[in-house]
């Protein structure tokens, strides 16, 4: 507390430290000292008057402690154990003056507690959240009276830069159902269980599987044949499933109710041949759209005691679209990697059989071309729309075409592509390597954290980090794991976590 100083018959005025509780005793001490002086008073007041307000001055002004934070804060990429004395010092002094100044409440910009858990997410309670392996998924709104715009109408025109939010809910939910495919198969390939999905409004209908039409590739000799697990040399796997929404609550938020064909990426060794067979051919009577004899073949090939993915696919969809016929509904094939080749083939042929088929599209992740361009031209002119979501990086998505002779036959990419890039991630290294660049759950990842292109990570991301550091642990940057470490939740990620997710490995296509 600053006196000024005092003159006789004159009154006298107490400056106190800018708090709104120090008004009371301002305005209380001001009226004491200004009746005194009216009266032509120029003694000092009584010493009852006098302790009084001396005693309320020491209670009111006396500096509290300030609560001490259980969960340090870090300032952009400086750890906070290397910090000097002095910069400690003069951060707390910024970060006081801020408080007193209340400069926070007038730009809120500029509040230092916000900036640090939003934009830096080195923060050690925001890093906390993300660890956390409790599902944070964006907001549900109601979509209903424009699910076809997001089921893709207009190609997503307007929707993609900037990414609409809406729509990124939704990317996200159909990258979840791929990852139960995944897990079903890993879970037990040789004999897949019921297939678990994270999202309950929708309930499986029919596993899917997939054979391949050639033997071990002849690199594979006896011996490593021999000693590899059954299911990789195996020729037929349970590649999906067929889910329909079958919750009253989310058809009504959505409009409609969906139809999901959920494919996962490459698993077997059969598969990874068929994957080397780029040559085109027809895909049917005509001459002119190809796709990939490896997709194709595995897509069409009958097992041993299954019939092909073609029939059995398009028998359940058939029987479910009958059975809900009279309904608002919508058919979405959605895969990754190998998954996202087959849900072309999938959409081309359900296109054609499905008599007044629903609204059909396409969502896949880091899927490589199918066809040539009169193969996209086909499935583009039967209405199905593609959406494409693709990682700068991955080289996937670029294959087959890369060799002059294949690209000559005219392979081409259909529909629209959403392009993500894993080095704007924050968390991510900036050289992960190919297997990251191509993985599911780095793909959705990506598109939590993605708003447009040239834009920074979402800040607000919600999407747990958790299996991403479970499965990608070498790519992601070391401040994070060793604040993990330092936070004490490597318990979680090699305990619970892994004991979830032990089973959905990333895809080795």
């Amino acid at each position: 507390m600053l006196n000024a100083p005092t003159l006789p018959g004159k009154p006298r005025l107490t400056f106190l430290t800018t708090s709104c509780r120090n008004d009371s005793v301002f305005r209380l001490h001001r009226q004491s000292v200004s009746i005194k002086a009216a009266a032509g008073t120029t003694a000092a007041p009584s010493i009852d008057t006098q302790t009084h307000i001396t005693n309320l001055n020491r209670v009111l002004l006396k500096t509290s402690p300030t609560p001490h934070s259980h969960s340090p804060s870090f300032f952009n990429n400086h750890d906070q154990s290397n910090a000097t004395p002095a910069t400690t010092t003069a951060t707390a002094t910024a970060t006081n003056l801020f408080n007193v100044l209340n400069i926070s409440n007038l730009f809120p910009s500029l509040r230092v507690e916000d900036t640090i858990d939003k934009y830096s997410p080195r923060s050690l309670t925001h890093l906390h959240r993300l660890l956390s392996d409790s599902p944070r998924s964006s907001p549900k709104s109601s979509i209903a009276s424009h699910w076809r715009l997001l089921h893709g109408a207009q190609n997503w025109s307007g929707l993609l830069d900037p990414l609409n939010e809406n729509l990124r809910r939704e990317l996200v939910r159909y990258g979840e159902l791929i990852q139960a495919a995944y897990t079903a198969f890993y879970s037990n390939p040789d004999s897949p269980r019921h297939v678990v999905l994270s999202d309950r409004s929708y309930r499986v209908t029919r596993s899917l599987f997939a054979t391949s039409s050639v033997d071990l590739p002849r690199w594979i000799n006896a011996a490593a044949a021999s000693a590899l697990p059954s299911w990789m040399t195996q020729s037929t796997s349970m590649i999906g499933f067929v889910a329909v929404c079958d919750n009253a609550r989310e058809i009504s938020r959505m409009g409609r109710r969906d139809i999901v064909v959920s494919l996962r990426g490459t698993a077997t060794a059969l598969e990874w041949a068929e994957n080397f067979r780029p040559a085109l051919q027809p895909i049917s009577e005509s001459a002119t759209a190809k796709v990939s004899s490896g997709f194709y073949s595995l897509y069409k090939t009958n097992g041993a005691k299954t019939p092909s993915l073609s029939s059995t696919v398009v028998e359940e969809v058939r029987r479910l679209v009958e059975k809900y016929k009279g309904e608002e509904l919508s058919i979405t094939i959605t895969g990754h990697s190998l998954g996202a080749a087959l849900a072309q083939l999938v959409a081309d042929e359900l296109a054609t059989e499905i008599e007044a088929a629903p609204p059909i599209a396409v969502v896949s992740f880091g899927g490589p071309r199918v066809g040539n361009r009169a193969f996209a031209e086909r499935l583009e002119g039967k209405g199905v729309k593609v959406l494409r979501v693709v990682n700068a990086h991955d080289v996937v998505p670029r294959v087959p075409g890369v060799l002059p002779r294949v690209r000559e036959e005219g392979y081409s990419h259909v529909g629209v592509e959403l392009r993500v890039d894993n080095r704007v991630s924050p968390y991510l290294r900036p050289d992960a390597d190919p297997a990251c660049c191509h993985d599911l759950e780095a793909y959705l990842h990506l598109v939590d954290g993605f708003m447009g292109t040239n834009c920074p990570f979402r800040a607000n991301a919600k999407r747990s980090l958790a299996r991403l550091l479970s499965q990608q642990r070498p790519n992601m940057k070391k401040i994070y794991v060793s604040r993990a470490t330092a936070a004490e939740l490597e318990e979680v990620h090699a305990g619970r976590v892994g004991e979830i997710h032990q089973g959905c490995l990333a895809s080795p296509s």
